[in-house]
C-alpha cells in the first residue's frame, strides 16, 4: 500500500488500448492509490480497441489538476482522440507544469506532443510515432521505459511491467 492517500488521473477515450489502461488502474489501486478513470466528455464510457468498456468516474472539465498526484495516459488510438478535446490537453499539461507525474505509453505521446511538453525531454514510445515525438522537440531513445523528471513513458503493452513500477515508484516519493 505505498500509494494511500495518493490520487491518479486515468485518461480514457474510445480505441484505448485494453491492457495499457486497466494494468495501470489495477497496479495502482493494488498499491492503494485512489484513481479517478477521466474522459473527454464525449461519453460516459469508452471502448477499447478489443471492445471492452470503461465507465468514466468525471469528465476532463471537472478536474483540478492540483487536487491529484500524477497523470497516466493508456495508448492504443485513443490519444488521437484525446488531443481533439482542449481540455484534455490542459490536464496533461498542467500537470506536468505542477510537477505531478505524467507517464504515457505507447502512442499516447501524442498527448505530450499536443501538450507542448516534449522539448528537450528524453522519451521513448511506440515507434511508430517517434518522428512525431522528435518533431514537437523530443530526445527519443528505444528503450522499455524512460523517466525524465515527472515525465514518464514506454513503448507498448510488454512494457507494462517496467511502466508500472517506474509509476509507482515516482509517486511513491
Amino acid at each position: 500500500m505505498r500509494l494511500k492517500g495518493k490520487k491518479v488521473l486515468l485518461l480514457a477515450e474510445n480505441q484505448y488500448q485494453d491492457m495499457e489502461l486497466w494494468v495501470p488502474y489495477y497496479r495502482l489501486k493494488e498499491e492503494g492509490a485512489e484513481v479517478t478513470v477521466t474522459g473527454s466528455g464525449s461519453s460516459r464510457s469508452y471502448t477499447s480497441k478489443f471492445g471492452y468498456p470503461v465507465e468514466v468516474d468525471k469528465e476532463a472539465k471537472e478536474i483540478d489538476v492540483s487536487k491529484y498526484d500524477g497523470v497516466v495516459i493508456p495508448g492504443g488510438y485513443a490519444p488521437d482522440m484525446m488531443r481533439r478535446y482542449p481540455e484534455m490537453v490542459r490536464i496533461v499539461k498542467e500537470a506536468y507544469e505542477k510537477g505531478k507525474v505524467v507517464a504515457a505509453i505507447c502512442h499516447a505521446g501524442w498527448m505530450l506532443a499536443s501538450a507542448g511538453i516534449l522539448k528537450g525531454k528524453k522519451v521513448t514510445g511506440f515507434f511508430a510515432i517517434k518522428d512525431d515525438l522528435v518533431h514537437a522537440g523530443a530526445n527519443y531513445v528505444d528503450a522499455e521505459v524512460v523517466r525524465d523528471g515527472n515525465l514518464i513513458t514506454s513503448r507498448k503493452p510488454d512494457d507494462l511491467p517496467a511502466f508500472c513500477r517506474e509509476i509507482v515508484e515516482a509517486l511513491a516519493k
